[in-house]
Order: structure tokens, then C-alpha cells, then sequence
């Protein structure tokens, strides 16, 4: 009987040691994981009066740099080309046309006035409207020279990893919806109300 008893204690303290683990270990995901949903989220709702006049000064720098590329063609005329057709998600809206800066993106440099892609979205009436900017950086350029992902005015990049569906390297993004109000935050990189259904990619 008390061998049995001896066995039952064992047993229960066995259990329960596992159960504390299996619970810290839990907790360390939890915590580990954290970090990572908060750089997805921090743009949606600027916390602190610093974060919102960082915020609001970043997207009218967007608005005051690219305001000559409303037309298109003065775009294509500085160098950018629409490349990787129109960027959609079946749940998160779109991304639009990116027209792309090919050097502007190999110099790896970061400028609030100079964007590495500009966005446009397709209307009815044919003509493609510009509904934000881009800033992309190839992670091996900048992880090169420096430690932990680029930053603009406050603003934390996100990390693509590759393969991507963009044929592209490892790349941090940051979007900035300068001309079209995104719901879910300026800096996030999909916008819930940019549609790809007008894209004709034959004109």
C-alpha cells in the first residue's frame, strides 16, 4: 500500500511538473510572439502625440513628393515602371499597380521625398489614379550596414520573406496611403478598399 501510495505521489508530481512546463512554454510563445503582432499593428493607431505628429508629418512629406505623379506618365518619365500587374488578396482587399524605380531600389537609400514605387488603382474611366507610395529596401543591402529593420519617421518596415509572389529577394516594405484613406491604418500594406477589377493589363 505504501509503495502504491509512494507511486500515485510520484505520478501526480510528474503530471504536474509537465503541466508547468507545457504552461511556461506557452507563456514564452505568447511573449516571444508578441514583438511580431505588435510591428503588424502599429500603424493602425499611433499611440503616443510623438507617434500621431510623426504620422501625420510622414504622409504629407508622401503627398507633397509625389503630387506631380497624379499623371502617370510623369511617373513612367522619372524612371518608374508598373511591374507584377495589380496586386490583389482574396481577403485583404489590394495593393494596386506598383510602379517601380529600379534605381531608387538599388541604392537601398530610404528618403521620405523619394519613394522606391508609387500606387495607383484602376477606374472605370480607364485612367489609373495614385492612391499612395512605397518604400522598398532588399533586406541583404540593408542588413548589410545595419541591425534590425529600416524606419521612417517612426514607422517600422515589414519583412518579406523569400520565395514571394513578387519573384523578389528578401525585402523590408513600407506603404504609405497618402491619397486614399485605408480603414486599417495608413502604414499597413493592404488596403480593404483598392480594388483590382478595373485592370486591363492589355492597355
Amino acid at each position: 500500500m505504501n509503495m502504491q501510495a509512494v507511486s500515485h505521489s510520484q505520478t501526480r508530481n510528474l503530471i504536474m511538473s509537465r503541466c508547468r512546463r507545457a504552461v511556461a512554454a506557452l507563456f514564452l510563445v505568447a511573449a516571444c510572439s508578441f514583438p511580431a503582432l505588435a510591428q503588424h499593428s502599429h500603424d493602425a493607431q499611433p499611440g503616443t502625440a510623438d507617434q500621431q505628429n510623426k504620422a501625420s508629418a510622414l504622409i504629407r512629406i508622401v503627398r507633397q513628393a509625389t503630387e506631380r505623379f497624379k499623371d502617370v506618365s510623369v511617373a513612367e518619365k522619372e524612371g518608374y515602371v508598373l511591374q507584377f500587374g495589380c496586386v490583389s488578396g482574396p481577403d485583404s482587399g489590394a495593393m494596386g499597380l506598383h510602379y517601380v524605380n529600379g534605381d531608387l531600389v538599388n541604392s537601398g537609400i530610404i528618403d521620405p521625398t523619394r519613394p522606391q514605387i508609387v500606387i495607383y488603382e484602376p477606374t472605370s474611366d480607364g485612367k489609373l489614379k495614385l492612391i499612395g507610395a512605397d518604400f522598398l529596401v532588399i533586406a541583404s543591402v540593408w542588413d548589410a550596414k545595419n541591425q534590425g529593420p529600416p524606419e521612417l519617421m517612426g514607422q517600422l518596415f515589414h519583412y518579406f520573406e523569400t520565395p514571394n509572389r513578387f519573384g523578389l529577394p528578401a525585402f523590408y516594405t513600407l506603404h504609405v496611403w497618402a491619397w486614399k484613406d485605408n480603414p486599417n491604418g495608413a502604414f499597413v500594406n493592404w488596403h480593404p478598399k483598392v480594388s483590382c477589377q478595373l485592370f486591363n493589363p492589355v492597355q
